[in-house]
């Protein structure tokens, strides 16, 4: 639950609809954790079960993040690591063009067709 509690907070001013989502597991289908969710308005989603290719998206996106900037790289500390990986977020989505969204980055395209 502060796991939950502490990605509340940091995503509270997120303009954008919210979505957890998460294997089946027993920790997830937890009243409290669903009831809490629904309290702060975010969206659960699951994947069904014995279906990997509900999680393709972010296997994808934690593929691209070790292949583009952890593999071969040697952090000393959590600290650094962390940052690593919030400097790559940053970056794959406000600046990381994609052939499948035009060209554009996440954001952009999002912003793009988000008034459309």
């Amino acid at each position: 639950m502060s796991a939950l509690e502490r990605a509340i907070m940091v995503t509270s001013d997120c303009p954008y609809r919210r979505t957890f989502h998460s294997d089946q597991g027993w920790a997830y289908q937890m009243r409290n954790y669903v009831n809490r969710l629904k309290e702060a308005r975010i969206f659960q989603s699951m994947s069904r079960k014995g279906t990997c290719l509900d999680n393709s998206v972010m296997e994808n996106f934690f593929g691209l993040l070790k292949q583009e900037m952890y593999y071969g790289q040697t952090y000393h500390s959590f600290e650094e690591l962390e940052r690593a990986i919030r400097r790559y977020i940053e970056y794959y989505n406000k600046h990381r063009i994609k052939a499948k969204l035009g060209w554009l980055s996440p954001v952009n395209y999002r912003l793009r067709y988000a008034a459309a």
